[in-house]
């Protein structure tokens, strides 16, 4: 994208609001936005920038806060400014770009670049332009060199030095703003939902399932508050343990063979009830060949380092690499669903006892040991169903926020011009 056309250069993106005639033009963003370089000299609070949160508390984004002692030399961000982490994430390697939206003044690394928007409707739509990762890598990409240890190297003037189309009518500006903002709105108000529903698991199972130094649940359900005790039992009698194992690389016919394989890769598949699908497979002769083995539909895995603490049960027959742990619940004494929850129940706990310094893991001897608080058959059955009901509830709301994004993203194709259209 060439700033010295960026004067004669007009675009119009494929849908317009009605009364909305002006062109759009490709514009440097040094022309909408300035660096105001405020800077941390009244102590506010330190806070962070993610990809899906945007800007937000520290501490509450990511536990505590990494902010150094002093403060003071740290950015001064206030409500509208632009800020750009020019850290690289895996869909964003030249770093993401996000708009403050919050009262108030924070703090951000010294690191970033903070600018004020020409106005708020700017700001939105300069945010909205660097969510796509095409087009935040279309941008970043000429302005941007790598440096040692694939660190990004670029200066808040080579940043501004870049060009958006941009409409150059006021109105239609802020006219774009408001339907973006609208959606936004609707998303965030889903996505709190989301949170409420995941918030009322954590305390239902609470109450269900007992807690550390307890022998029984808080809350049990009517039927049973005159069955036996609970009885804390050896997870090994219960269930039979399995691992795992990673076929040879140097044989290409250990994979692709139709066996579904748990790996670090199927991380995001984890923690949501059933897993019936994985990025890799392997092919019977890698089992043959290798320690791998074949865990039948139903078995209970839990991953015991890179994600420690994760489960899922298994929707069909699979195997796992050696990453995880895998327990085959014997029909009479424990039910499959019921040690799902408990393990995601105990994750702080897995969490806790996890060492190691660059990857944390929990040895074998650790689930040998492993002791399982546990009631009748009947009574794991009914807690397992109360608390999928609650999960059912928490997929079904996922999806709306999912379903609306890509109605945002589709929306954002039509009101804004689409990158190959302003190469052109």
């Amino acid at each position: 994208m060439s700033n010295e056309n960026s004067s004669v250069l007009e675009i119009v993106p494929r849908l317009r609001f009605p009364g909305c005639f002006a062109p759009w033009s490709v514009t440097p963003i040094s022309k909408v936005l300035t660096e105001h370089k405020h800077k941390n000299t009244q102590g506010r609070e330190v806070f962070s920038v993610s990809m899906e949160s945007g800007v937000v508390n520290q501490i509450e984004h990511l536990g505590r806060s990494y902010s150094a002692v002093d403060t003071s030399n740290y950015n001064l961000a206030r409500c509208f400014d632009i800020v750009y982490t020019k850290s690289p994430l895996k869909a964003f390697p030249f770093g993401i770009v996000k708009q403050c939206k919050f009262e108030g003044e924070v703090a951000l690394s010294p690191l970033y670049g903070v600018f004020t928007p020409e106005s708020p409707s700017i700001g939105l739509m300069i945010e909205t332009y660097f969510e796509s990762p095409a087009r935040s890598k279309a941008f970043l990409s000429p302005l941007c060199q790598k440096g040692a240890k694939n660190t990004i190297q670029i200066t808040n003037s080579t940043f501004l030095s870049g060009a958006l189309p941009l409409p150059t009518d006021r109105i239609e500006q802020e006219k774009v703003a408001s339907c973006l903002s609208s959606i936004e709105e609707l998303i965030s108000l889903e996505a709190k939902k989301l949170t409420s529903l995941r918030k009322y698991k954590r305390g239902l199972m609470q109450m269900l399932l007992p807690g550390e130094g307890e022998a029984e649940p808080r809350v049990r359900f009517p039927e049973f508050t005159e069955a036996e005790v609970w009885s804390k039992e050896r997870l090994e009698d219960l269930a039979k343990r399995g691992s795992g194992h990673t076929p040879s690389k140097a044989h290409p016919e250990y994979y692709d063979g139709g066996i579904k394989w748990v790996s670090l890769a199927d991380s995001k598949r984890l923690d949501v009830g059933l897993i019936e699908e994985t990025e890799i497979e392997i092919s019977a002769s890698g089992i043959k060949n290798s320690s791998a083995v074949r865990h039948m539909a139903g078995s209970v895995l839990l991953s015991r380092d890179a994600g420690v603490g994760k489960s899922a049960v298994m929707g069909v027959d699979m195997a796992v690499s050696q990453h995880f742990i895998v327990w085959e619940c014997k029909p009479d004494r424990l039910y499959n669903w019921f040690l799902y929850y408990s393990l995601q129940y105990m994750k702080p706990l897995f969490e806790r006892v996890a060492t190691g310094s660059t990857i944390k893991t929990i040895g074998l001897p650790f689930f040998m040991e492993m002791r399982l608080w546990v009631p009748t058959l009947a009574e794991q059955k009914k807690i397992a169903d109360c608390l999928a009901s609650i999960d059912m509830k928490i997929k079904a709301q996922t999806q709306k926020i999912e379903a609306l994004k890509s109605h945002k993203s589709g929306l954002v194709q039509q009101i804004l011009p689409v990158q190959a259209e302003v190469l052109v």
